[in-house]
């Protein structure tokens, strides 16, 4: 937790934004619950929700609060433990004095949320809330709004219509850019997942069950962290983004995609992700590949500034990316023409970065399109841009992924090919040669600086083809 001033500030920012937006009314805050997973008593690991983290800081389950932004109080709903939680949980600060060091003069019983809302609706007050992100707090809000739980989570991209756009706005003013003291615990966040990337790299041994890695790494993550801050990817078939299973060997010759995060007992995330050979050498079709990722990768860091737009950046790194495949001859023609026609999709269908801070997809709950889109920008229809997460003017304090990858997909090359897409552009006779390539991804976080950018954590990992080799072989 911060000191108190900090929530007071940040609650005090909420309440001026909500206002200069034209908001009235009450301010509805539901933090989370354990999660049985089986039964009752044998729960999920507990996680409190990332907005009542940054606002309240009370790291507890059964929180809720309410800001009356007519008349400024503020109340905090808990209950205090009875004797039979203190014999099996032992004891715990009452819940006053736990508001008390956020900042909080004013408490009630959890059960006083319910006629405290219903109140406020008789009088025909606004009830603001954030889009629900646990099941929870979807039922929760329900019964407090007379909504269906379907309807308090995010639609997609687009977020929650029935969700406070002024309440959305303003946390999202907020939360993208980072304090300094934020910034400390992202640093030391990402210098965890350093060492915990670095352990998975030196346990890569051809014959070895890739789960080993996976547990070995995921290890370092609770001895030092809370754990992951999302669910490991480590595979040879890096053609799929998200897989998640480990029971596959390690083979030689392969290339291994490792992306994964460390999630630190103060609840902020890291997330890098590098591209290993199994072998401890990249074969020379391997190296091309890599160097051209390698070289996006660079190359968008050092355009991300402020004042530039993060699409813009994804642009000049698709338009690099598409200048090195040239080079192999797996595309042709004009390069400006198949950046317009969205051909770097066919190889990079996911966008550059996302933004990262306490969720390692940060505020995606609330919405993608208002996290990550700016005034006046709007989604991309091409496959590839049009995953962009992040495509706001970069500012000082916004903390983003720089994530450029290749992949070879055969299904979606396939169905390229049948529809005719590209055909003017792709050499689909020599894609068919990389069928059985998988996938390239090099991914470090960022720090957007008065001056430029800084890479985050105190070791950038090994990323230069050569400078792999070297970490592999030792």
């Amino acid at each position: 937790m911060f000191n108190k001033l900090t929530y007071t500030r940040r609650r005090s920012a909420l309440v001026a934004g909500m206002k200069a937006r034209g908001a009235s009314g009450l301010v509805l805050f539901v933090g989370n619950v354990d999660a049985p997973a089986q039964y009752r008593d044998n729960c999920y690991k507990y996680r409190q929700d990332s907005n009542w983290i940054y606002f309240f800081g009370i790291d507890e389950p059964r929180f809720a609060a309410t800001i009356d932004l007519d008349n400024g109080d503020e109340t905090v709903y808990a209950d205090d433990f009875t004797i039979d939680d203190i014999i099996w949980m032992g004891p715990t600060p009452s819940v006053a004095s736990q508001a008390a060091e956020v900042g909080v003069e004013h408490t009630a019983a959890y059960s006083a949320l319910d006629e405290v809302v219903a109140k406020a609706k008789a009088q025909g007050r606004s009830i603001h809330f954030l889009p629900a992100s646990r099941y929870y707090q979807a039922m929760k809000l329900a019964s407090l709004t007379g909504l269906a739980p379907e309807d308090t989570f995010s639609k997609g991209k687009t977020g929650c219509p029935a969700a406070s756009l002024p309440m959305v706005e303003s946390v999202i003013a907020l939360r993208l850019i980072k304090e300094e003291q934020e910034i400390a615990l992202i640093d030391e966040a990402c210098t965890l997942g350093q060492k915990m990337h670095s352990i998975a790299r030196d346990n890569i041994r051809l014959g070895i069950k890739e789960q080993e890695i996976v547990g070995a790494m995921e290890g370092f993550a609770i001895a030092k962290g809370w754990g992951v801050s999302f669910a490991t990817i480590l595979t040879q078939h890096g053609e799929i983004f998200h897989c998640h299973s480990h029971d596959a060997l390690v083979e030689d010759g392969r290339l291994m995609v490792i992306d994964a995060g460390l999630e630190s007992n103060d609840h902020y995330a890291s997330d890098f992700t590098r591209t290993y050979p199994t072998g401890g050498k990249y074969t020379s079709k391997q190296r091309d590949i890599y160097q051209i990722v390698y070289e996006c990768n660079e190359l968008a860091f050092e355009l991300s500034r402020p004042g530039t737009s993060y699409r813009d950046v994804h642009l000049a790194m698709a338009r690099k990316m598409l200048e090195g495949l040239k080079s192999l001859e797996l595309v042709r023609g004009d390069v400006d023409e198949m950046l317009a026609q969205g051909v770097a999709g066919l190889f990079m269908p996911h966008g550059l970065g996302h933004n990262m801070g306490i969720d390692v997809h940060d505020m995606e709950d609330l919405g993608e399109n208002l996290v990550g889109y700016g005034s006046g920008q709007s989604r991309s229809s091409q496959l590839g841009l049009g995953s962009l997460r992040m495509a706001r003017i970069l500012e000082p304090g916004h903390v983003i992924t720089d994530e450029p990858g290749i992949y070879f997909i055969p299904a979606l090359i396939e169905s390229w090919k049948v529809s005719g897409q590209g055909k003017d552009f792709i050499n689909y006779d020599k894609l068919k040669t990389y069928y059985d390539f998988g996938g390239i991804r090099l991914e470090d976080d960022v720090l957007i600086t008065p001056d430029g950018a800084r890479r985050l954590g105190a070791n950038r990992l090994p990323i230069a083809p050569d400078d792999v080799e070297a970490a592999m072989a030792k």
